[in-house]
């Protein structure tokens, strides 16, 4: 009796020790990295190594898709001993299982192939006209009349980040429509409608005008503001769409941080003047003017938090690059690369930095690099990345992957990058197939009324 449960002891330590030893093999470490999804883009080939002197058999549920190895079949033989080829061929989505011995199933590997994309890599210098989709609130001011000193604006319940969207049901063009309805309402002592948003929520106030005894004006005690001007950095423009991204983040109001909910805008061409250099805790800036206002490169149709993005018929005079290929999030890697940027009039010129660190997103999310300049020329003119940056496209390997979004305040050589795969689906020209469905570097102006 006692002999058979120190066998069993014995037989019980035995496994444990195999089990251990196991898992330090190349081949089991192998294994449990080997990835429970691909994304290819078509025509775009991946090597899997599975590391395992066994043979085996790859079963595709659609071969149309991919083929294993450069075989049109659905279930290939394989040696997982070397390396497992997967060229795409076709947008859609399939299954690839691998068999121990053709019979046991060992790894499933959802692959997702897309329609192959290319855009053309920005860097340009733009400047930012945008006009909001209504008047936005940011302060209120007392309005002396003969109530006593208050804001009817703030006795309503308008508060700063409030979009105005209409008076009377009356649709908000301008600024000189508040105004106008403010003076008439107040004229006939009657309280005026006011629709506005808060938080993606409409809401109706009604708010009675004051006569302002000092200028003998009626006025609500509220300062608006419907415009923003600036200047950025164009990241791409994709010729099979005709649309563009830049930015690479969001434009916030200055004084209320709501990003600005886009009725109209523009860009056009910006020409850098000057570099004020970023230091720590103190960003710098390019300092641009406005170029050829009057031929317009493009309109503004989103504000998202991956950058502004509209309709654009064609990359600015003088630039001749060809597209290049994108890279999906998880194709990027830690190491050198390059970004496209301005520095000095309208000459778009590739600088060195480091990709110092990848973070993993399945999903869609603002700061997916962490970036370094290493380029003494870069240094030397603006001390890293600096106001006016954001949206320089970064590219490694030869493929668009990112563009620059913030900089880190106390270290201006290092910042944060966005992946262009983000920046894509916001501007329309990338999305999954039918079968798939799987701070500012830029400054803006204040443009200000009171009513």
């Amino acid at each position: 009796m006692l002999q058979k449960q120190n066998k069993k002891k014995w037989l019980g330590f035995l496994l444990v020790l195999l089990m251990v030893l196991g898992t330090t093999t190349t081949a089991f470490r192998q294994f449990t990295h080997f990835p429970a999804e691909i994304r290819l883009f078509q025509g775009q080939l991946e090597q899997l190594h599975l590391g395992m002197p066994v043979s085996a058999t790859a079963t595709i549920s659609n071969p149309n898709i991919v083929k294993v190895n450069g075989s049109p079949q659905s279930h290939v033989p394989v040696d997982l001993h070397h390396p497992l080829t997967i060229l795409s061929h076709q947008a859609g989505e399939t299954l690839l299982t691998l068999k121990l011995f053709g019979t046991f199933p060992i790894k499933k590997v959802n692959v997702s192939v897309y329609p192959d994309v290319k855009v053309i890599p920005g860097g340009q210098s733009i400047g930012v006209k945008l006009k909001s989709s209504g008047a936005l609130v940011v302060g209120h001011h007392l309005v002396q009349s003969s109530s006593g000193n208050q804001s009817p604006g703030e006795r309503a319940d308008i508060r700063v980040g409030d979009y105005l969207t209409h008076l009377n049901g009356k649709k908000i063009e301008k600024l000189g429509d508040v105004s106008q309805a403010t003076h008439l309402a107040g004229s006939k002592n009657k309280q005026l409608q006011i629709t506005l948003f808060r938080n993606g929520k409409q809401k109706n106030v009604m708010i009675q005008p004051e006569l302002d005894k000092k200028e003998n004006v009626f006025r609500l005690g509220l300062y608006i503001r419907d415009s923003a001007a600036g200047v950025g950095t164009l990241t791409f423009f994709d010729p099979k769409h005709q649309v563009y991204g830049a930015l690479g983040h969001v434009i916030t109001d200055l004084d209320t941080g709501q990003p600005i909910r886009v009725g109209n805008g523009k860009i056009i061409q910006s020409n850098v003047t000057s570099i004020q250099k970023g230091e720590s805790g103190e960003p710098g800036e390019k300092r641009a003017i406005f170029f050829r206002e009057d031929q317009v490169l493009g309109n503004i149709t989103k504000n998202t938090p991956f950058g502004i993005f509209g309709s654009m018929k064609g990359v600015p005079q003088g630039v001749e690059r060809k597209p290049i290929p994108i890279a999906f999030a998880e194709q990027v890697k830690e190491g050198p690369a390059k970004i496209l940027t301005v520095v000095e009039g309208q000459k778009v010129e590739a600088f060195d930095i480091q990709i110092n660190h990848v973070l993993r997103q399945k999903f869609p999310a603002t700061k997916g690099l962490i970036i370094k300049v290493t380029d003494p020329r870069l240094l030397d003119k603006t001390g890293g990345i600096v106001q006016g940056m954001s949206g320089s496209p970064i590219i490694q390997d030869g493929k668009l992957i990112g563009a620059v979004t913030h900089v880190f305040v106390n270290d201006p050589t290092s910042g944060y990058g966005t992946f262009i795969e983000w920046m894509l689906q916001d501007a329309g020209a990338f999305q999954p197939t039918a079968d798939t469905l799987p701070g500012s570097a830029v400054f803006y102006k204040k443009v200000l009324t009171f009513i």
